[in-house]
């Protein structure tokens, strides 16, 4: 008898460790055995009688392959590669799988990286982070291939390096890496996220340091303001939408799950440490703050303690409130996108965006 086990956390030397595998185990937990061996990140359907699985592998950068496999993993058939000659005859440009170290100086941190489809001899880029600290995920998703990963690349053709990184504290690997800032949500996995930029831009000479920013939604939002004012002199720009920047204030299963219970001692509680309206003071780049008005899940009074902080602290900042959206911002959406975009090219890049551009979306083009 034997089971079969989905799983990943770099099992396989030389693999991404969020690479998913299909293996299988003995019902004694002996005899372990690999049945996807592809360096590639694996969805396999297992047939009903267990006898065989359907196996979808690809990369970021390398599209689905097809295969029929037997249940020792031998490939039966071969279904079909995924073309892509289309996409790459449009433009469509590959990002770029990154591996650095983390704030140890030892563990690896894997991610990636979206830079312009030319890059410009002796032309210095910004570099932008987008971040979703987690805990419970991370900022790259995916390792499938996807023809679209969010407007990361198209942000880069504007003429930024734009960088997705798991830190430390991000789940997908082992326990003690997801325990990493257990009990101190203020962590946000930032002391990663920074030397993560620092060290591409030693390793890319077009990566400008001295011009770093840094964007995120909900929890990337909590982070991206918390960046702004843990690293000031480090981050210069930051977009923060939809943040839940006090987590007293927010769900008790996400705060109490990864920051503890609350506990008091005089007029101080363990909690102070993930509050950003606590911190704002410290802001001295350009700050946009965004949160749709009917947000039911990380209520709006989340960026109004900040706001409110900011503003305590006589401090200069942006605000945009979207009506009626919720967590995500529905119609709302390309709006969004078109601002970030232009606070980024006016105080990142240092140049001046088109004036209300029209974004649209393929059904306005019909």
């Amino acid at each position: 008898m034997w089971s079969r086990t989905y799983a990943r956390g770099g099992r396989e030397a030389g693999h991404d460790p969020y690479y998913a595998h299909l293996y299988r185990v003995g019902l004694d937990g002996k005899g372990l055995r690999l049945l996807t061996p592809e360096n590639a990140n694996h969805e396999p359907v297992i047939s009903p009688d267990g006898e065989s699985f359907f196996d979808t592998y690809s990369r970021m950068d390398v599209p689905q392959t097809y295969v029929v496999r037997d249940a020792e993993g031998h490939p039966i058939l071969e279904v079909g590669k995924a073309n892509i000659g289309r996409l790459v005859a449009s433009g469509w440009k590959a990002p770029v799988p990154i591996i650095v170290k983390a704030r140890d100086g030892v563990t690896d941190l894997y991610g990636v990286m979206f830079v312009p489809t030319h890059v410009r001899p002796g032309t210095k880029y910004p570099i932008v982070n987008n971040i979703y600290p987690g805990p419970q995920g991370g900022s790259v998703g995916s390792r499938s291939f996807m023809a679209s990963r969010g407007d990361q690349q198209s942000l880069a053709e504007l003429g930024f390096v734009v960088m997705q990184l798991d830190g430390m504290g991000n789940p997908g690997r082992s326990k003690k890496f997801h325990d990493a800032y257990y009990g101190n949500m203020g962590d946000n996995t930032l002391p990663d996220q920074v030397t993560a930029m620092q060290q591409l831009a030693r390793r890319y000479s077009f990566i400008d340091i001295d011009r770093a920013g840094i964007y995120g939604h909900s929890g990337g939002g909590f982070a991206t303001a918390d960046a702004m004012f843990r690293y000031p002199d480090f981050f210069k720009v930051g977009i923060s939408e939809s943040g839940n920047h006090d987590n007293r204030e927010y769900e008790d299963d996400w705060g109490e799950r990864y920051h503890g219970l609350l506990t008091t001692k005089g007029t101080q509680t363990n909690y102070d440490s993930q509050a950003n309206q606590l911190l704002a003071k410290n802001l001295k780049g350009h700050l946009l703050l965004a949160h749709g008005s009917m947000d039911d899940n990380v209520p709006p009074y989340n960026t109004l303690l900040v706001v409110d902080a900011l503003i305590k602290a006589n401090k200069n900042f942006d605000l945009l409130i979207l009506p009626n959206q919720h967590h995500g911002y529905g119609a709302a959406s390309l709006y969004m996108m078109r601002r970030r975009w232009d606070y980024f090219v006016q105080y990142l890049l240092g140049a001046t965006p088109p004036k209300e551009f029209n974004l649209r979306g393929p059904r306005d083009a019909e």
